[in-house]
């Protein structure tokens, strides 16, 4: 009998009973765009729920992410993780700016604060670091090391919503973070974004900047894009909003089926905190070592055969792409910890109503891969 394929992820969807009356509000106010209504409520509601005062809303975290960049000028080089998705460092050269790896904490998939600051130069303008898989990185570390070399500190905070470290809300941390609410992401509004920002001239310079750079009706101050978001795509979002602590506590109990169930599968080390608290449960990464009967790819291959589709998050590099590996600072001589971690890391499915026995086909082909 043939079985659903497993995805390494599912879109969360709001109650289609809880969209249509504020799909209706759209319809009945013709406003489809432009900061209208419901952009406004799912702003506030967003920014209650995060625990912050200043956020943007954006149509997606790659354009946060250039006009985080553009809002402080950054031209020159910018120290950022290899071991990320395409966007961190994309938006890094669509903001006009060079990106500048460096190498990840050995075990760990965010960037070694060492690492960060060997590789700051005179040219070096900014940090652009990532929250992967909704860890939180050395915050303390990077923002003294920008403090006493004058530098930005911008976090892709992709992966971070809703984490909390250090008793607030990680967003919170750096110059700018940026969060995405693409489909896949713990909270979406099926396309999105937002920027948190430390103050209303900030959020208003911002808001500026990702609407064309329009000031008022006759006034354009300066080169902006459009980056804003629709007010369905923010009704989709205010939906959401509510069911999300359940939807969050629900991935935290997959992740701790998993890391018990593999707790004793010599090979498979589980890196993700699943028990800690403050964690959104993001991903569920393990490390495929020695120890292990099949390699990385050769588990990844094996659920493939058994239409499960883990991914490998984040492989190749993105120093290893064609358009950054010519870059002095992607040597793969400088990048050991990185190279290991995209060579052994395999995302398992994940998402908050993933059916337990369609967890246990996936542990039970873990446990024994040469059945």
């Amino acid at each position: 009998m043939s079985r659903a394929p497993i995805y390494v992820t599912r879109p969360v969807l709001p109650p289609f009973d809880d969209v249509l009356p504020l799909f209706q509000d759209i319809w009945n106010s013709r406003v489809l765009t432009n900061g209208g209504a419901m952009l406004q409520r799912f702003e506030a509601a967003l920014a209650s729920y995060l625990g912050v005062e200043h956020l943007v809303l954006t149509s997606n975290a790659t354009l946060g992410l250039i006009i985080s960049l553009r809002h402080y000028g950054i031209t020159g080089e910018v120290i950022t993780t290899p071991f990320s998705f395409v966007a961190s460092s994309h938006a890094i050269g669509w903001a006009g700016a060079t990106p500048v790896f460096a190498d990840l904490t050995a075990g760990s998939p965010n960037l070694d604060p060492a690492a960060v600051e060997a590789r700051i130069t005179p040219e070096t303008q900014a940090i652009l670091a990532v929250h992967c898989y909704g860890i939180p990185c050395d915050t303390e570390a990077l923002a003294r090391i920008a403090d006493r070399h004058g530098l930005r500190l911008i976090y892709d905070a992709a992966h971070a919503f809703g984490v909390r470290s250090n008793g607030r809300a990680l967003a919170a941390e750096g110059d700018l973070s940026v969060l995405s609410f693409h489909a896949t992401k713990v909270f979406n509004s099926v396309e999105g974004g937002a920027i948190i920002a430390p103050d209303r001239d900030t959020r208003m310079a911002l808001e500026r900047l990702g609407n064309f750079g329009i000031e008022d009706e006759v006034t354009v101050t300066e080169t902006g894009l459009n980056a804003k978001l629709s007010e369905l795509h923010a009704a989709m979002g205010l939906a959401l909003l509510p069911r999300m602590d359940d939807l969050i506590a629900a991935r935290g109990r997959v992740a701790s089926r998993y890391a018990r169930s593999l707790s004793q599968i010599a090979g498979l080390d589980c890196l993700c905190p699943s028990e800690r608290p403050g964690h959104n449960s993001y991903a569920f990464p393990v490390l495929v070592g020695p120890d292990y009967p099949l390699s990385r790819d050769g588990l990844y291959e094996k659920l493939r055969t058994h239409d499960i589709f883990a991914r490998r998050y984040f492989f190749p590099l993105i120093s290893d792409l064609p358009m950054y590996r010519h870059l002095p600072s992607a040597d793969p001589a400088g990048l050991p910890n990185a190279r290991r971690m995209a060579d052994s890391v395999l995302c398992l499915p994940l998402y908050p109503d993933l059916d337990p026995s369609d967890q246990d086909r996936i542990i039970a082909i873990l446990a024994d891969p040469g059945s």
